[in-house]
C-alpha cells in the first residue's frame, strides 16, 4: 500500500540503497583523510620520542580503523529486509557504531601505558618547527573532515557518520592538547608530554562513553518517539476513543511504531481496518521516519460493559 506520501515499499527501499551509498563514498573519502593524518602523527611521534603525538597519531589510526569498520557495516546495512531480517540490516549500522567504542577504549589503554611510561621516566621528547607545523596541518584536516562528516551525517541520518564525527572532534581536541604539550616540553617542561597524554586518555574515554550509550540505546529498543504524543495523534481521528500500549523502536531514519486502539464495537471489520489505516496514515504523516506502524483494533470495553 502507497504510504500518504505517496511512496511504495519499493521506492522506500531504493532510497534507502541509494542513502547507504552515498553514506559508504563519504566513509571512502574520511578513511583516506584519517590515515594521512595518522601516518603523519606516528611518524613524526616516534621520530621524536613524544608520547603525546604518538598518541595522538595513535588516536587517528583508530579513526582510520573505525571507517574500515563502518564500509563493512554499510555494506551488510544496505541489504534490503528478507526472510531472516524482515526488519532489514539497519541495526549493523549501529552495531558498527559500538564497534568504534569499543575500539576507542582499546586505544585508550595504551594511551595510558605510553603516558605513564613518559611521566614515570621523564622521557623528553626532542621538539622542532617541522613537527609543530605537521600538528597544525592535521589539525585543519581534522576541522573539516569533522564538518563534512556530521554534515553528510544529518543530511543522511545516519548513526554511524554522527558517531563517527564525535570520533573525529575528539581529535581536533586531542590534537590542541598535544599542541600545547609541545609548546610546555619546548618551554622547558618536559613532564607536560605525559601529563596532556594522560588527560587525552580521559578524554578519549569519555568519547567513546557517548558513542556506546547511543549504540546500545538503539540495540536495545530504546523507545524513538514520545508515547504521549503518539496518542494525542492517534486520538485526534474521528473514531479512535481511546489510544495504549504505545510502542516505538528503531533507527533515526527507521521507525517503527506499534498501539492498541479502542473502536465503537458496532463497527464492521471494514469499518475497524479503514479507522487502523487512518490512524497509520495520520501518524506516518506526523512522523516521516515511521515506516511501519502495527494497529491493534479492540472494541470500546466500556461500551461493551454498559448496559442494553
Amino acid at each position: 500500500m502507497p504510504r500518504v506520501d505517496g511512496t511504495t515499499l519499493t521506492d522506500r527501499n531504493l532510497a534507502q540503497q541509494e542513502r547507504n551509498r552515498k553514506v559508504r563514498h563519504v566513509l571512502l573519502g574520511i578513511l583516506v583523510a584519517n590515515w594521512v593524518v595518522a601516518s603523519a602523527k606516528l611518524l613524526f611521534g616516534m621520530l621524536s620520542q613524544s608520547a603525546a603525538v604518538t598518541a595522538d597519531g595513535l588516536h587517528s589510526f583508530i579513526d582510520g580503523g573505525s571507517n574500515v569498520l563502518g564500509l563493512v557495516a554499510m555494506g551488510v546495512a544496505s541489504r534490503p529486509a528478507d526472510e531472516d531480517h524482515p526488519y532489514g540490516h539497519g541495526k549493523f549500522e549501529a552495531l558498527a557504531s559500538l564497534g568504534i567504542g569499543a575500539m576507542i577504549g582499546v586505544g585508550m589503554l595504551e594511551l595510558g601505558r605510553m603516558a605513564l611510561d613518559s611521566v614515570l621516566n621523564d622521557k623528553h621528547p626532542q621538539v622542532t618547527g617541522t613537527m609543530a607545523a605537521v600538528m597544525a596541518f592535521t589539525l585543519v584536516v581534522n576541522l573539516v573532515v569533522t564538518r563534512v562528516e556530521r554534515y553528510y551525517g544529518r543530511k543522511y541520518k545516519s548513526t554511524l557518520l554522527l558517531a563517527d564525527a564525535s570520533h573525529t572532534l575528539s581529535d581536533v581536541y586531542v590534537t590542541l592538547a598535544v599542541l600545547g604539550s609541545l609548546a610546555l616540553v619546548w618551554l622547558g617542561y618536559p613532564r607536560a608530554d605525559g601529563l596532556i597524554a594522560l588527560a587525552v586518555m580521559l578524554f578519549v574515554a569519555w568519547v567513546a562513553y557517548g558513542i556506546v550509550r547511543q549504540a546500545v540505546g538503539i540495540l536495545s529498543d530504546t523507545a524513538r518517539l514520545d508515547s504521549e504524543e503518539v496518542k494525542r495523534h492517534t486520538l485526534a481521528v474521528p473514531g479512535v476513543r481511546s489510544c495504549r500500549d504505545v510502542r516505538s523502536r528503531g533507527m533515526e531514519e527507521s521507525v517503527y511504531v506499534d498501539l492498541k486502539i479502542e473502536v465503537d464495537p458496532q463497527l464492521t471489520t471494514a469499518q475497524a481496518h479503514e479507522l487502523a489505516d487512518r490512524v497509520e496514515r495520520t501518524l506516518q504523516a506526523a512522523y516521516p521516519q515511521v515506516v511501519d506502524v502495527v494497529v491493534h483494533v479492540e472494541p470500546d470495553r466500556g461500551a461493551l460493559a454498559a448496559p442494553a
